[in-house]
Protein backbone atom coordinates (compact mmCIF):
# COMPACT_ATOMS: atom_id res chain seq x y z
CA UNK A 1 0.00 0.00 0.00
CA UNK A 2 1.32 3.44 -0.96
CA UNK A 3 1.12 5.76 2.04
CA UNK A 4 0.73 9.54 1.61
CA UNK A 5 3.87 11.46 2.52
CA UNK A 6 4.18 12.33 6.19
CA UNK A 7 5.47 15.83 6.72
CA UNK A 8 9.00 16.67 7.74
CA UNK A 9 8.53 19.45 10.30
CA UNK A 10 11.12 21.85 11.68
CA UNK A 11 10.80 23.69 14.99
CA UNK A 12 12.39 27.12 15.07
CA UNK A 13 12.45 30.48 16.82
CA UNK A 14 12.74 33.96 15.36
CA UNK A 15 13.12 37.30 17.10
CA UNK A 16 10.29 39.81 16.56
CA UNK A 17 10.84 43.07 18.45
CA UNK A 18 12.31 41.31 21.46
CA UNK A 19 9.84 38.40 21.41
CA UNK A 20 11.32 34.98 20.66
CA UNK A 21 8.53 33.51 18.54
CA UNK A 22 8.50 29.72 18.39
CA UNK A 23 6.98 28.13 15.31
CA UNK A 24 6.50 24.85 13.49
CA UNK A 25 6.95 24.66 9.74
CA UNK A 26 6.49 21.73 7.39
CA UNK A 27 8.94 21.10 4.55
CA UNK A 28 6.77 20.04 1.59
CA UNK A 29 7.91 18.07 -1.41
CA UNK A 30 7.72 21.08 -3.77
CA UNK A 31 9.19 24.55 -3.50
CA UNK A 32 6.08 26.29 -4.82
CA UNK A 33 3.65 24.56 -2.45
CA UNK A 34 0.66 26.57 -1.21
CA UNK A 35 1.26 28.23 2.17
CA UNK A 36 -1.16 27.85 5.09
CA UNK A 37 -0.62 30.07 8.14
CA UNK A 38 -2.16 28.37 11.19
CA UNK A 39 -3.30 30.74 13.95
CA UNK A 40 -4.12 28.89 17.15
CA UNK A 41 -6.65 29.56 19.86
CA UNK A 42 -6.95 29.76 23.64
CA UNK A 43 -5.64 28.13 25.78
CA UNK A 44 -3.52 26.24 23.28
CA UNK A 45 -0.55 26.91 20.98
CA UNK A 46 0.90 25.62 17.72
CA UNK A 47 0.93 22.08 19.09
CA UNK A 48 -2.82 21.91 18.46
CA UNK A 49 -1.96 21.62 14.75
CA UNK A 50 0.60 18.81 15.02
CA UNK A 51 -1.57 16.12 13.45
CA UNK A 52 -2.85 18.44 10.72
CA UNK A 53 0.76 19.30 9.86
CA UNK A 54 1.67 15.61 9.74
CA UNK A 55 -1.21 14.90 7.35
CA UNK A 56 -0.98 17.89 5.00
CA UNK A 57 2.57 19.17 5.44
CA UNK A 58 4.07 16.81 2.87
CA UNK A 59 2.21 18.61 0.08
CA UNK A 60 1.65 22.08 1.55
CA UNK A 61 3.80 24.51 3.54
CA UNK A 62 2.10 24.76 6.93
CA UNK A 63 3.42 27.36 9.37
CA UNK A 64 2.16 27.61 12.96
CA UNK A 65 3.55 30.21 15.40
CA UNK A 66 2.91 30.50 19.15
CA UNK A 67 1.70 33.94 20.30
CA UNK A 68 3.32 35.78 23.20
CA UNK A 69 1.94 34.27 26.39
CA UNK A 70 1.40 30.87 24.75
CA UNK A 71 3.37 27.73 24.09
CA UNK A 72 7.13 27.99 23.65
CA UNK A 73 7.23 31.67 22.64
CA UNK A 74 9.22 33.81 25.09
CA UNK A 75 8.09 37.39 25.67
CA UNK A 76 9.87 39.98 27.82
CA UNK A 77 8.52 40.57 31.32
CA UNK A 78 7.23 44.02 30.33
CA UNK A 79 5.32 42.82 27.25
CA UNK A 80 1.88 44.45 27.04
CA UNK A 81 -0.75 41.78 26.42
CA UNK A 82 -3.55 42.86 24.12
CA UNK A 83 -4.99 41.54 20.88
CA UNK A 84 -3.46 44.45 19.00
CA UNK A 85 -0.04 43.43 20.32
CA UNK A 86 -0.57 39.76 19.46
CA UNK A 87 -1.38 40.91 15.94
CA UNK A 88 1.68 43.18 15.88
CA UNK A 89 3.97 40.28 16.76
CA UNK A 90 2.27 37.93 14.29
CA UNK A 91 2.58 40.59 11.59
CA UNK A 92 6.28 40.95 12.36
CA UNK A 93 6.65 37.16 12.32
CA UNK A 94 5.12 36.96 8.83
CA UNK A 95 7.45 39.69 7.62
CA UNK A 96 10.52 38.02 9.17
CA UNK A 97 9.71 34.82 7.28
CA UNK A 98 9.27 36.79 4.05
CA UNK A 99 5.72 35.61 3.47
CA UNK A 100 3.81 37.76 0.98
CA UNK A 101 0.82 35.52 0.23
CA UNK A 102 -0.84 32.71 2.16
CA UNK A 103 -4.12 31.08 3.07
CA UNK A 104 -4.90 31.82 6.71
CA UNK A 105 -6.47 29.33 9.14
CA UNK A 106 -8.14 31.19 12.01
CA UNK A 107 -9.41 29.43 15.12
CA UNK A 108 -10.72 31.08 18.31
CA UNK A 109 -8.11 33.73 19.27
CA UNK A 110 -6.69 33.25 15.77
CA UNK A 111 -9.72 35.05 14.33
CA UNK A 112 -9.11 38.44 16.03
CA UNK A 113 -5.39 38.12 15.35
CA UNK A 114 -5.92 37.06 11.76
CA UNK A 115 -8.56 39.63 10.87
CA UNK A 116 -6.29 42.37 12.14
CA UNK A 117 -3.63 41.09 9.74
CA UNK A 118 -6.17 40.98 6.92
CA UNK A 119 -7.17 44.59 7.55
CA UNK A 120 -3.54 45.73 7.52
CA UNK A 121 -2.39 43.60 4.56
CA UNK A 122 -5.29 42.41 2.40
CA UNK A 123 -2.85 41.49 -0.37
CA UNK A 124 -1.41 38.76 1.85
CA UNK A 125 -4.65 36.80 2.08
CA UNK A 126 -5.16 34.18 -0.64
CA UNK A 127 -8.05 32.61 1.26
CA UNK A 128 -9.47 31.93 4.72
CA UNK A 129 -10.14 28.72 6.60
CA UNK A 130 -12.34 29.57 9.58
CA UNK A 131 -12.79 26.97 12.31
CA UNK A 132 -14.80 28.20 15.28
CA UNK A 133 -13.27 31.63 14.85
CA UNK A 134 -15.93 34.23 15.47
CA UNK A 135 -16.54 37.62 13.86
CA UNK A 136 -20.27 38.09 14.44
CA UNK A 137 -22.55 38.83 17.38
CA UNK A 138 -24.59 35.82 16.20
CA UNK A 139 -21.69 33.60 17.22
CA UNK A 140 -21.54 34.63 20.87
CA UNK A 141 -23.24 32.38 23.40
CA UNK A 142 -24.80 33.90 26.53
CA UNK A 143 -21.81 32.61 28.47
CA UNK A 144 -19.41 34.26 26.05
CA UNK A 145 -21.28 37.57 26.31
CA UNK A 146 -21.09 37.44 30.11
CA UNK A 147 -17.38 36.66 29.89
CA UNK A 148 -16.68 39.52 27.47
CA UNK A 149 -18.53 41.92 29.78
CA UNK A 150 -16.05 41.29 32.61
CA UNK A 151 -13.93 44.30 33.50
CA UNK A 152 -10.96 44.82 35.82
CA UNK A 153 -11.95 45.80 39.33
CA UNK A 154 -15.42 44.29 39.21
CA UNK A 155 -15.99 41.92 42.14
CA UNK A 156 -15.32 38.34 41.10
CA UNK A 157 -14.25 39.22 37.53
CA UNK A 158 -10.66 38.02 37.74
CA UNK A 159 -11.69 34.95 39.73
CA UNK A 160 -14.14 34.01 36.97
CA UNK A 161 -11.39 34.20 34.35
CA UNK A 162 -8.92 32.26 36.46
CA UNK A 163 -11.52 29.52 36.82
CA UNK A 164 -11.01 28.76 33.14
CA UNK A 165 -7.26 28.40 33.66
CA UNK A 166 -7.50 25.35 35.92
CA UNK A 167 -7.02 21.74 34.77
CA UNK A 168 -10.78 21.24 34.93
CA UNK A 169 -11.46 24.38 32.91
CA UNK A 170 -8.84 23.53 30.29
CA UNK A 171 -10.04 19.96 29.86
CA UNK A 172 -13.64 21.13 29.61
CA UNK A 173 -12.83 23.26 26.59
CA UNK A 174 -11.78 20.11 24.76
CA UNK A 175 -14.62 17.85 25.86
CA UNK A 176 -17.77 20.00 26.08
CA UNK A 177 -19.95 19.42 23.02
CA UNK A 178 -18.05 16.32 21.90
CA UNK A 179 -20.15 13.23 21.17
CA UNK A 180 -17.37 10.69 21.83
CA UNK A 181 -14.81 11.90 24.41
CA UNK A 182 -12.72 8.76 23.81
CA UNK A 183 -11.61 10.34 20.53
CA UNK A 184 -10.05 13.29 22.40
CA UNK A 185 -6.44 12.62 23.39
CA UNK A 186 -5.54 14.02 26.82
CA UNK A 187 -2.22 15.35 25.52
CA UNK A 188 -3.72 18.61 24.26
CA UNK A 189 -5.19 19.88 27.49
CA UNK A 190 -2.30 18.47 29.52
CA UNK A 191 0.24 20.42 27.48
CA UNK A 192 -1.96 23.52 27.51
CA UNK A 193 -2.09 23.38 31.30
CA UNK A 194 1.67 22.98 31.52
CA UNK A 195 2.12 26.27 29.66
CA UNK A 196 -0.66 28.01 31.60
CA UNK A 197 1.10 27.11 34.85
CA UNK A 198 4.39 28.75 33.82
CA UNK A 199 5.28 31.96 35.69
CA UNK A 200 3.31 34.96 34.47
CA UNK A 201 1.18 33.05 31.98
CA UNK A 202 -2.10 33.16 33.90
CA UNK A 203 -1.83 36.90 34.43
CA UNK A 204 -1.22 37.28 30.68
CA UNK A 205 -4.43 35.35 30.00
CA UNK A 206 -6.38 37.45 32.48
CA UNK A 207 -5.19 40.61 30.74
CA UNK A 208 -6.15 39.24 27.32
CA UNK A 209 -9.56 38.20 28.63
CA UNK A 210 -10.23 41.74 29.82
CA UNK A 211 -9.24 42.97 26.34
CA UNK A 212 -11.54 40.60 24.45
CA UNK A 213 -14.21 43.30 24.12
CA UNK A 214 -11.85 45.06 21.67
CA UNK A 215 -12.50 42.24 19.23
CA UNK A 216 -16.28 42.52 19.40
CA UNK A 217 -15.91 46.24 18.80
CA UNK A 218 -14.16 45.44 15.49
CA UNK A 219 -16.75 42.98 14.19
CA UNK A 220 -18.35 45.59 11.91
CA UNK A 221 -14.97 46.45 10.38
CA UNK A 222 -14.12 42.79 9.77
CA UNK A 223 -17.50 42.16 8.18
CA UNK A 224 -16.95 45.15 5.92
CA UNK A 225 -13.54 43.73 4.96
CA UNK A 226 -15.15 40.41 4.07
CA UNK A 227 -17.84 42.06 1.94
CA UNK A 228 -15.32 44.20 0.09
CA UNK A 229 -12.67 41.54 -0.54
CA UNK A 230 -14.78 38.36 -0.93
CA UNK A 231 -11.89 36.03 -0.10
CA UNK A 232 -12.17 32.34 -0.98
CA UNK A 233 -13.46 30.85 2.25
CA UNK A 234 -13.83 27.44 3.88
CA UNK A 235 -15.76 27.33 7.17
CA UNK A 236 -15.57 24.23 9.38
CA UNK A 237 -17.40 24.49 12.69
CA UNK A 238 -18.05 22.40 15.78
CA UNK A 239 -21.75 22.86 16.51
CA UNK A 240 -21.40 22.04 20.21
CA UNK A 241 -18.97 24.88 20.95
CA UNK A 242 -20.11 26.42 24.26
CA UNK A 243 -18.49 29.79 23.43
CA UNK A 244 -19.10 30.23 19.68
CA UNK A 245 -22.32 28.40 18.69
CA UNK A 246 -23.28 27.40 15.17
CA UNK A 247 -25.07 30.66 14.16
CA UNK A 248 -21.62 32.28 14.08
CA UNK A 249 -20.66 29.97 11.23
CA UNK A 250 -23.74 30.73 9.13
CA UNK A 251 -23.34 34.48 9.72
CA UNK A 252 -20.28 34.54 7.44
CA UNK A 253 -22.52 33.66 4.51
CA UNK A 254 -24.24 37.04 4.77
CA UNK A 255 -21.01 38.74 3.72
CA UNK A 256 -19.33 35.99 1.68
CA UNK A 257 -22.24 34.07 0.07
CA UNK A 258 -19.92 31.76 -1.86
CA UNK A 259 -18.14 30.53 1.26
CA UNK A 260 -18.10 26.75 1.71
CA UNK A 261 -19.61 25.72 5.06
CA UNK A 262 -19.34 22.40 6.91
CA UNK A 263 -20.78 21.93 10.41
CA UNK A 264 -19.70 18.97 12.54
CA UNK A 265 -21.24 17.34 15.60
CA UNK A 266 -18.40 18.21 17.95
CA UNK A 267 -17.13 20.96 20.23
CA UNK A 268 -14.65 23.82 20.18
CA UNK A 269 -11.50 21.90 19.16
CA UNK A 270 -13.02 20.24 16.10
CA UNK A 271 -9.71 18.99 14.71
CA UNK A 272 -9.21 16.79 17.75
CA UNK A 273 -11.90 14.28 16.75
CA UNK A 274 -12.78 15.28 13.16
CA UNK A 275 -9.35 15.56 11.54
CA UNK A 276 -10.10 12.71 9.05
CA UNK A 277 -13.05 14.71 7.71
CA UNK A 278 -11.64 18.23 7.95
CA UNK A 279 -8.12 17.65 6.56
CA UNK A 280 -9.34 16.59 3.07
CA UNK A 281 -11.59 19.67 2.94
CA UNK A 282 -8.61 21.90 3.69
CA UNK A 283 -6.44 20.17 1.08
CA UNK A 284 -9.10 20.57 -1.59
CA UNK A 285 -9.62 24.21 -0.62
CA UNK A 286 -5.90 24.98 -0.77
CA UNK A 287 -5.70 23.52 -4.26
CA UNK A 288 -8.58 25.74 -5.40
CA UNK A 289 -7.67 28.94 -3.54
CA UNK A 290 -3.97 28.95 -4.46
CA UNK A 291 -4.06 30.36 -7.99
Amino acid sequence: MLLPPIARTVHRQVDVDGVRVFYRESLPDRADAPVLLLLHGFPSASHQFRRLIDVLGGHYRLIAPDYPGFGHTQAPDDFTYSFDRLADVTEGFVQRLGLTRFVMYVFDFGAPVGFRLAERHPQWIAGLVVQNGNAYADGLSDGARDFIALRPGRPGAEETIRGLLTPEGTRGQYEIGVTDPELIAPDGWTLDQHFLDLPGRKQAQVTLAFDYHSNVERYDAWQTWLREHQPPMLITWGAGDPFFPEPGAHAYLRDVPDAELHVFDTGHFALEDHLPRIAPLIADFLDRAWK
